[in-house]
């Protein structure tokens, strides 16, 4: 049957049910001539009587009343299950796929999704772990996390956190061999544990800046790691100097741990967002999971 026929269908079946136009248009919001020319445009194409009309009522021919016993019980399993969907919005299900750093991961997603979850039970959320520049729609994705300065401008933006820090720490055994960098350029000569970038291979530059002045130092050392965890570990083991995100180390130095450096140095940038295609309309179940995660004002 052509998609074409359906609202036609619908119309027949409407006047059929209630046995006059005028009733039926009430209940559609039509008027009744124009009700009455969309029955006979659908017996015009199907060359057929589908209703006998009389001065005092409408009633179904035999051909309208096979109509109605074959195709009426289907649109009310597509009606059915329209209302089912619906009513998704109040327990949203289905699974949610984001991708996502190993620190916005641990820090801001995990918090968040295990407090959610059992609210939701229908809701599966997976969460890739993935320090590169990861394309969400390549990857049949639902989002992504990242920094807000590296999105997209064709991407929905939701901030998640609070803007960001970086922390220079070392311990307080390595400091009292080494003494401590009053300016970047004095790391050049610390043992520093570089970080390699997984997008681009290359060991990242340590990234500073104090009023208008910015400044990128590129650090040596004994370690290179991938992940800021693994960066922390060894800083905590005395074997040099990190450079992580400040949220990563507050409690190292709060129990003296670690004692942080170039605090002056480190200014604040725009933390993590949430993104996603803006053409893409969002199931249910991401509209909980992004409205969670969203940062509250």
């Amino acid at each position: 049957m052509a998609r074409s026929y359906l609202s036609d269908i619908t119309a027949f079946l409407a006047v059929a049910h209630e046995g006059s136009f005028t009733k039926a248009a009430a209940k559609l919001g039509v008027s009744q001539s124009a009700l009455s020319q969309t029955v006979r445009n659908l017996e015009a194409r199907l060359g057929l009587r589908l209703l006998a009309r009389t001065t005092r009522n409408v009633s179904p021919t035999e051909a309208g009343e096979r109509l109605i016993q074959a195709v009426g019980p289907r649109l009310e399993e597509v009606e059915a299950e329209l209302a089912a969907l619906t009513a998704m919005r109040d327990k949203p299900a289905g699974t949610v796929r984001i991708a996502a750093g190993e620190h916005p991961a641990e820090l801001l997603l995990w918090p968040v999704i295990e407090r959610l979850l059992p609210e939701y039970p229908d809701i599966i959320v997976e969460i890739v772990v993935d320090n590169g520049l990861t394309d969400i729609v390549e990857q049949r994705l639902d989002a992504g996390v990242r920094l807000g300065e590296s999105i997209a401008k064709d991407m929905v933006a939701v901030r998640i956190g609070p803007d960001m820090r970086m922390a220079v720490v070392g311990t307080p055994g390595y400091f009292a061999k080494h003494p401590k960098p009053k300016t970047p350029q004095d790391l050049t000569a610390h043992n520093c544990i570089n970080i390699r970038l997984p997008t681009a291979g290359s060991l990242y530059a340590w990234e500073f800046g104090k009023g208008s002045r910015e400044l990128k130092v590129r650090v040596e050392g004994q370690l290179i790691f991938n992940s800021a965890t693994m960066a922390t570990k060894a800083a905590l083991a005395g074997a040099g100097l990190a450079f992580v995100p400040e949220e990563r180390v507050l409690a190292h130095m709060k129990r003296g741990e670690l004692t942080r450096v170039l605090i002056d140095w480190c200014q604040p940038f725009a933390g993590f967002h949430l993104y996603y295609p803006s053409r893409r309309q969002p199931t249910p179940a991401f509209t909980v999971v992004a409205n969670a995660l969203r940062q509250k004002a």
